[in-house]
């Protein structure tokens, strides 16, 4: 019988407050995640001072509640993981300040997570991975594709020139006069639209598996404001799902070349914008088409949680890979270098 580690992990990149208890990388006993949508929705968008003090307000709140729904004892936690970088240097820094406490105080390992390594690992809350993988990253702060060539080794092969896809919707709401955070809305709106409004792709170089949003964000908002100018009233619906047609046209097309290229067995759809129906529909009719598994997390695991990064933790946890108690925040963190335990 395996022995029963348990992991408590603590994530604070952004503007979710989050602890989680997951037994042996793969079983979550607990997710526990405060939300800041409501306080940052009036400013339209992230405040980092705001978000940070949140953490402080929540962070002894949240660990109780994870470890009193786990149904464990803080004795029995085996480590403690916590998300090291990327993300806002004053909201990481509550996390990685509150892990450091607990694995001090309770004598225990202390390991530091890459966020994006937790996206990926995620999915391995729900289903087994089969390497090698590709991993299509889509968030508010990343758009990359990560090959995965075994457990933990990571490369990337594509991310953004500018803005990352969910950073582009939340300002494409924005100019809409959509409410934040916009990607539910402009996946909401798309739906609804009778008529698309085409608007250009951006595919950069032949050979590239990078990104660029910036360009169909300008295209919307020449739309908006060229209606404005003559008076007229903006299709929105319309005018969301082109958007939402080429952004998720680019993305599932330069993630299928790239299954191909690598040889990947299975294809796995990461971070806040996996929530999106239209890229969730678009990538699966593509993989069930190339006979290639899509795997999908389901959506409280899409979005910021601890649970990913007890995750990714787990993989450090079998090497015995563990950080000092000078392990500090790190808001520009290599996701290579971190999968190679150099940091």
């Amino acid at each position: 019988m395996m022995k029963r580690e348990l992991l408590l992990a603590v994530e604070t990149s952004c503007d979710e407050t989050s602890a989680a208890v997951v037994e042996n990388g793969a079983t979550i006993l607990s997710n526990v995640v405060s939300s800041q949508i409501e306080t940052h929705k009036k400013f339209g968008g992230v405040v980092p001072e705001i978000a940070s003090r949140k953490h402080v307000e929540s962070m002894t709140r949240i660990l109780e509640e994870a470890v009193r729904e786990a149904g464990v004892e803080l004795r029995d936690l085996s480590a403690i993981a916590v998300t090291q970088g990327p993300g806002l240097v004053g909201s990481l820094l509550v996390g990685v300040i509150a892990a450091k406490s607990l694995a001090y105080a309770l004598e225990i390992p202390l390991i530091g997570v890459h966020h994006i390594a937790g996206h990926i690992y995620a999915n391995a809350l729900v289903q087994e991975l089969t390497y090698p993988l590709m991993a299509l990253v889509a968030s508010g702060g990343h758009t990359e594709l990560v090959h995965v060539a075994s457990e933990g080794d990571f490369r990337i092969i594509g991310r953004t020139r500018d803005d990352a896809v969910g950073e582009a919707y939340d300002k494409v709401a924005r100019a809409m006069g959509l409410p934040y955070p916009g990607g539910p809305h402009v996946d909401k709106l798309a739906s609804q639209a009778d008529e698309e409004i085409v608007l250009p792709r951006a595919w950069l170089e032949d050979d590239s598996y990078d990104f660029s949003f910036s360009g169909l964000k300008s295209a919307v908002l020449a739309q908006v404001n060229q209606a404005k100018m003559k008076g007229d009233v903006v299709n929105r619906a319309g005018l969301a799902l082109g958007f939402q047609r080429s952004a998720v046209d680019v993305l599932v097309t330069k993630a299928m070349r790239a299954v191909r290229e690598f040889g990947s067995r299975q294809l796995l759809l990461c971070g806040g914008v996996a929530a999106n129906r239209g890229l969730r529909e678009a990538l699966g009719e593509a993989c069930a088409a190339a006979g290639v598994p899509l795997v999908v997390p389901p959506m409280s695991l899409c979005t910021d949680n601890a649970a990913m990064i007890a995750a990714a933790g787990y993989l450090k946890w079998k090497r015995g890979e563990f950080a000092g108690l000078e392990l500090k925040a790190e808001p520009l963190f290599s996701l290579e270098e971190w999968g190679a335990g150099t940091v």
